[in-house]
């Protein structure tokens, strides 16, 4: 599909808008107001998904510092872009949806200092990754609808420029990451650095209502990989008061942080448990090197995954019925995995069709469907991509370890198993008694499980590559198993074929996102 149809395009009565806070105040409510009319006017000419060209006429405001007393400006601010003609049509943006598009990845900083047009934040800051802390969960490159890439994974990038042309407006917030580190040698990015600084973000939108562009009340968060998680702990933390000490600290503004729906890409979450349910899942392929990981480790942690899959009480999508470690395979090869496949070869020509089953013959085709085994699946995909703990490494070289760390440390595990088996030397062999607090703030099943939070986002969109072995399958199954099973709208696919980052329906995302908050259904394009 198209930009979703310049859905909310065809609004008229141009305003003028704007907007940079002032700096060096102290006062929240004097640092924290938007300037309406502190914005360029800028042009972009946006290709569309089905190569389309759209000529767009938006007003940008640069980076603007959204709490009071930010401990790094850098990262701490935000971008806005907000269309006002689009096609040679006036285009007024006060009541469209807002897209909150984070680019972070890998858990590492990411700024919107230095930006000059939509799409201009960047991942990555503040340095590589520190010695040790190798960034597992960072996001690929990946195109956009025009044949840009961006660092950051392809989800975020494509999808603000598709929403930008279809009248929305996009938000970019920077956040403080895991690598950052001050003149005393203290690590200020670790968790929950991100998470909180992105709540702030939504606060000071809020805050702002009748001053920024667009309806607050429609946020929908978009994130690939660990922003990715991010914006899925975005939705279903919202107003949790768990998080408000660290906002009161940064002098956050006094509004709610909940957000209207969810945009996750390869969502890398569940941290705590991710070790094990990645073992369930890619226990038996072998590395790129073609050597197998330690099977006895392995074994122990999807032993740990089968008794927490138990725990969570959880039944699948379509009436599967309670999902545990024995029957998880057959549900993912029953919900998404043919599904994923069927729709790919559907998609295909009949002579690319013929020369694709002709090189895939575990696959079979008939009657228009695609079926095959669980095993014949993980044997397509092949190598996995990380080694054995995943997440919580026994020598703290993954960038979750880093992502934990605290003061001067720069790693530590999160994990009991990971923690017992410590491999540096450096570690008491105990997980530190602050970790198990971080634990629920960096997760959203401790807010959909543990505390149903009622503030959480009802929308949710949620993709995955088949091929992504970043992390498991399961990981973004469960979130969507447990967001059905609590009544929310869940929109939940795999691409076939496709590894991390990909984002290969954005045109789809935008005409949904139209779809969910009811923009677009008036002559005037406006949200009834």
């Amino acid at each position: 599909m198209g930009i979703g149809a310049t859905a909310g395009v065809a609004a008229v009565g141009g305003i003028t808008l704007s907007a940079q806070a002032s700096s060096g105040s102290s006062s929240s409510s004097d640092s924290l107001k938007f300037d309406a009319d502190g914005y360029s006017k800028l042009t972009k000419t946006i290709t569309d998904t089905e190569g389309a060209e759209h000529h767009v006429t938006y007003h940008f405001w640069k980076a603007i510092t959204y709490v009071a007393n930010p401990v790094d400006a850098t990262y701490q601010s935000l971008i806005v872009s907000a269309p006002v003609e689009i096609d040679g049509k006036t285009v007024d943006p006060t009541n469209a949806p807002i897209l909150l598009a984070n680019s972070i990845g890998g858990y590492m900083p990411s700024s919107v200092a230095d930006a000059t047009e939509v799409g201009g934040g960047s991942a990555m800051g503040g340095g590589a990754a520190p010695s040790g802390a190798a960034p597992s969960s960072s996001a690929s490159t990946a195109a956009n609808a025009n044949g840009n890439t961006n660092a950051t994974g392809g989800a975020t990038s494509s999808n603000q420029l598709l929403a930008l042309a279809a009248g929305y407006v996009v938000i970019e917030p920077g956040a403080r990451g895991r690598t950052l580190k001050n003149s005393d040698g203290e690590y200020y990015g670790t968790a929950p650095a991100a998470i909180v600084d992105l709540k702030a973000a939504v606060r000071y939108i809020k805050a702002n209502k009748g001053l920024i562009p667009g309806d607050v009340e429609r946020i929908v968060s978009a994130g690939t990989s660990a922003g990715g998680a991010l914006s899925s702990l975005l939705g279903a933390s919202g107003d949790s008061p768990i998080y408000d000490k660290y906002l009161k600290e940064l002098g956050a503004a006094d509004a709610s942080d909940a957000i209207f729906a969810v945009g996750a890409w390869c969502p890398i979450t569940d941290l705590e448990h991710a070790d094990g349910a990645y073992e369930w899942n890619w226990g038996t392929n072998d590395l790129s090197t073609g050597k197998q990981v330690d099977q006895s480790v392995s074994k122990d942690l999807k032993a740990q995954f089968a008794e927490y899959q138990a725990g969570l009480k959880l039944r699948g999508l379509n009436g599967f019925g309670p999902l545990t470690a024995r029957n998880y395979d057959d549900y993912l090869v029953e919900q998404y995995l043919q599904p994923s496949a069927t729709k790919y070869l559907t998609d295909l020509s009949d002579s690319d069709r013929e020369t694709y089953l002709a090189k895939n013959t575990f696959i079979t085709f008939s009657g228009g469907k695609a079926t095959f085994t669980w095993d014949d699946f993980l044997t397509h995909v092949g190598a996995r991509k990380k080694d054995t703990p995943a997440f919580d490494a026994f020598d703290l070289s993954a960038g979750e370890n880093n992502e934990f760390g605290a003061g001067t440390t720069e790693t530590r595990h999160f994990t009991a198993y990971g923690a017992k088996n410590d491999s540096t030397g450096l570690s008491t062999k105990r997980v530190a008694a602050d970790v198990p607090e971080k634990l629920n703030l960096m997760n959203p099943m401790y807010h959909l499980v543990e505390k149903v939070n009622d503030r959480r986002s009802k929308h949710w969109w949620i993709r995955l590559g088949t091929s992504d072995s970043d992390t498991s399958h399961v990981v973004s199954a469960n979130l969507a198993a447990r967001l059905d099973h609590l009544g929310d709208d869940v929109n939940h696919l795999y691409y076939w074929d496709e590894g991390h980052g990909a984002n290969t329906d954005p045109g789809d995302f935008v005409t949904w996102i139209a779809t969910v908050t009811g923009y677009g259904k008036s002559k005037k394009g406006k949200r009834n």
